[in-house]
């Protein structure tokens, strides 16, 4: 007689149960499809696919610059009577505008050439061409600082399985801080520097926690949680710049707040002509910091595994729900010491336009780099090179400055679509990656 089979086991309950597909509201169900579709993109990308990327990103950009030129246009009107002089037209603008950009951000050799010819000028006067030819990488380093810390605010909380789309809010409660603290409080030098790169971390770790526990004690998805609080604390910061009582510079009805006191800003690394300052070292030791923490700490450990697979980590004894608010408060951190060393190092007061697009850039910047600290570097070295050599594009090839913003839009579309670059490029699929295989890595729907 053949036995009974078992019953089948009751459906877990208690707050460690996962929800039924579908049980999530509208508004969860498209953050976590939204998610999956960002986890899939990273999880699919290796260096050679995003290499590729870039180097496609490049080559749209170059064609984009050349025919929307009108010389290039009208070289190509004649193209059947002409094609070599249409297609050298073509290659000279795109060719110009790379250059223009190299130059501006990395290294310009007619700098190098005023300075050898002027070797025998005063000191001061050969210093002032000595860090012209340096002024590239100077520029690029200042731009990429902001861009490294936002991205690590993203690609640490990435790393427990989590999406912090929150830049914004954290880097504007940072820069509230920091501004403050800056022209209304007296220290002495180091200890008002280091006293407001501190409130600045506070600051945006304040807003970061904030989105961790609403996730952890309530379950709302924290792509939904942090959206919102941009819009708060965008909406915040003009009503603090608009109230003398507050934050408005007094005697004036523009948004902006009193300069920050020379002895809260931050230390200049090459001298007074070149603007790199500390907040890169800063940024540089905050990636080596995340390194060391995903890598070799207990703590790393269980952001890594809670972003694997938050149920089994729970079963193996992890407080899943203490780890996310944590890393969401270290994440916010880092995007509140983005916005230190904007307002400390380069801008020196607070206006509504402070925090511009470096929310949205971190989220391009920890896309870009496989939500690793090093390529989060590296990409935020990229961009930083792009927005630096921008301005001289311009000025050197009348390219305007928007198609910098192409190419990254350009970079992010390639980045974020794997099995386009694999179809362009004829690439096979990575190896043992079938169908609904889960990575180790990715953010946790």
């Amino acid at each position: 007689m053949t036995p009974p089979s078992p019953a089948p086991p009751a459906p877990e309950t208690g707050p460690s149960a996962a929800p039924p597909p579908g049980a999530d509201g509208g508004g969860d169900g498209k953050a976590a499809r939204f998610q999956d579709l960002l986890r899939q993109a990273v999880q699919e990308n290796t260096v050679t696919v995003t290499v590729l990327a870039l180097l496609s990103a490049a080559v749209l950009g170059g064609l984009l610059t050349a025919f929307t030129s009108n010389a290039v246009l009208h070289a190509w009107s004649g193209f059947f009577s002409a094609p070599g002089n249409a297609i050298a037209k073509a290659w000279s603008v795109a060719a110009g505008t790379y250059v223009a950009l190299f130059e501006g951000s990395v290294f310009n050799p007619h700098t190098v050439a005023a300075l050898f010819q002027q070797a025998s000028l005063p000191t001061a006067i050969h210093d002032g061409y000595l860090s012209a030819v340096f002024n590239p990488l100077s520029e690029t380093a200042v731009q990429a600082t902001p861009l490294i810390l936002a991205g690590l605010a993203v690609a640490l909380p990435y790393q427990a399985g989590l999406f912090n789309i929150g830049g914004q809010s954290q880097f504007i409660g940072g820069a509230i801080m920091s501004a403050w603290l800056g022209y209304a409080v007296s220290l002495p030098f180091f200890v008002h520097v280091a006293v407001c790169v501190a409130g600045g971390f506070a600051g945006g770790a304040a807003l970061g926690w904030l989105a961790g526990e609403i996730k952890a004690r309530t379950g709302a998805h924290e792509v939904i949680v942090t959206i919102m609080l941009n819009y708060v604390m965008q909406y915040f910061l003009a009503y603090v710049l608009s109230s003398q009582s507050l934050m408005q510079q007094p005697g004036t009805s523009n948004s902006i707040t009193l300069p920050i006191a020379s002895d809260a800003h931050l230390p200049l690394l090459a001298g007074t002509h070149l603007r790199v300052n500390a907040g890169f070292l800063i940024a540089l030791a905050c990636a080596f910091a995340v390194w060391w923490l995903l890598n070799r700490t207990t703590t790393g450990f269980e952001f890594r595994s809670v972003g694997a697979n938050a149920s089994a980590s729970r079963v193996a004894g992890m407080n899943v729900e203490r780890n996310w608010a944590l890393v969401m408060l270290i994440g916010g951190g880092l995007a509140g010491l983005a916005a230190s060393s904007v307002i400390l190092g380069t801008d020196f007061t607070l206006n509504p336009q402070s925090y511009g697009t470096y929310g949205i850039d971190a989220i391009t910047v920890a896309l870009l780099g496989l939500g690793r600290p090093g390529g989060v570097v590296a990409a935020g070295l990229l961009f930083g090179a792009l927005h630096a050599g921008s301005p001289g594009m311009q000025t050197a090839t009348g390219t305007p400055v928007q198609i910098v913003q192409v190419i990254q839009a350009l970079i992010v579309l390639f980045v974020a679509a794997p099995p386009l670059v694999r179809a362009t490029f004829r690439l096979s699929a990575a190896r043992g990656r079938g169908a609904g295989t889960s990575m180790s890595k990715g953010w946790n729907a």
